[in-house]
């Protein structure tokens, strides 16, 4: 099968990640998945034989602002027709993230399916406190999942859509994200220099309200242990002004993004997620399966679906920086036995891969 995977860009974000991992099983299985890139801003490197087509010009901004909506759908509906004359017809649309959504259930492909990859609701009220603009904007990216085929990454957000009742999709289903998890061991073992030689705990995600660095920095400076952290984030200066204002900025260690995190999650004592909100945290799996310890916030959605049976304990309160220090205290003090780590048969990359190919069946 010829499947288009369409997304704002290949940034270090999870979506992008997890698009990219989908897409290398795809080739894997004897596939030929295409990267549809709205622009070109990529952390992440790709396979040779993995195709990404770039929809919009550099300069090309602001493509999805209200008065151009209609030009750019237009744009994009010719650039994948211009590609399927090149390369042959796609057998699958798969399509991802607000800007690219919007466009995407426009153009009139099929079959489409849309992949929600966090909390609608949880997203709507973030945006509502910043004023109407913004609310605006993202209600409208949301409204065009509509009547589309959608995928959660996680059985939290798809209850979230049906209960709420804000959406009506033509259909709805649950799929998880995709793990080739003797890749992430093996790259696991790789050397880095850069890795501190004591013990440390570790924090993988972007610099956002979302990820709530001020309750991770708060609750790191309520632990009985003095431990250091690494942020494996983007934005060094606004983390470093975040850890200032509770003191904790000694603690910090920010080495900028790597393209293989996974040396530094092994070597730490445990990760942390103290989000107000996720879709299926990709990094709690990634931690489980380098046998490193976690402890999270039980916040919507995933978390919940990730840590199980005996994990469950370590999921903790959102927004309460009390709790999370305890809970890392807990675990640096006596770490968990991961064996019986539940999730990780659930997202194994070649069954999931299959469950995407079964669409367009």
């Amino acid at each position: 099968m010829r499947i288009a995977i369409a997304i704002d860009s290949l940034a270090g974000g999870g979506a992008e990640k997890v698009m990219i991992t989908l897409a290398k099983q795809f080739i894997e299985l004897g596939h030929e998945p295409h990267f549809l890139v709205m622009e070109d801003n990529r952390y992440y490197e790709t396979p040779d034989n993995l195709p990404v087509h770039q929809c919009f010009a550099n300069d090309d901004k602001d493509f999805d602002r209200i008065g151009r909506l209609t030009a750019s759908v237009n744009k994009l509906r010719a650039k994948i027709a211009e590609i399927e004359s090149q390369v042959g017809k796609f057998d699958l649309f798969l399509s991802n993230l607000d800007k690219t959504n919007l466009m995407m259930t426009k153009t009139g492909v099929q079959p489409l399916y849309v992949i929600v990859h966090s909390s609608v609701e949880e997203e709507l009220s973030r945006q509502f406190k910043l004023g109407p603009f913004a609310y605006f904007k993202k209600l409208r990216a949301k409204k065009a999942l509509n009547g589309q085929h959608l995928i959660t990454v996680s059985n939290g957000i798809a209850k979230e859509i049906l209960s709420k009742s804000r959406l009506q999709p033509a259909s709805i289903r649950t799929i998880y994200n995709p793990f080739e998890f003797n890749e992430i061991v093996s790259l696991s073992q790789q050397q880095n220099p850069y890795i501190p030689q004591g013990d440390y705990l570790i924090h993988v995600g972007r610099f956002a309200k979302q990820k709530r660095h001020d309750v991770l920095f708060e609750a790191l400076k309520l632990t009985d242990n003095q431990l250091p952290i690494v942020l494996l984030c983007h934005n060094h200066k606004k983390a470093i002004k975040a850890a200032k204002k509770f003191g904790v900025e000694q603690r910090v260690i920010i080495p900028g993004f790597q393209s293989n995190p996974y040396p530094w999650i092994k070597r730490a004592k445990a990760l942390v997620l103290s989000s107000d909100f996720e879709g299926l945290p990709t990094v709690l799996i990634e931690s489980l399966a380098c046998g490193t310890p976690v402890v999270s916030t039980d916040c919507p959605h995933g978390p919940s679906e990730i840590l199980t049976g005996d994990l469950a304990s370590y999921l903790v309160a959102r927004r309460d920086p009390k709790a999370l220090a305890q809970m890392i205290d807990a675990v640096v003090k006596c770490p968990p036995s991961l064996e019986r780590a539940e999730i990780l048969a659930k997202v194994d990359a070649t069954r999931i891969a299959e469950q995407y190919l079964s669409l367009a069946k």
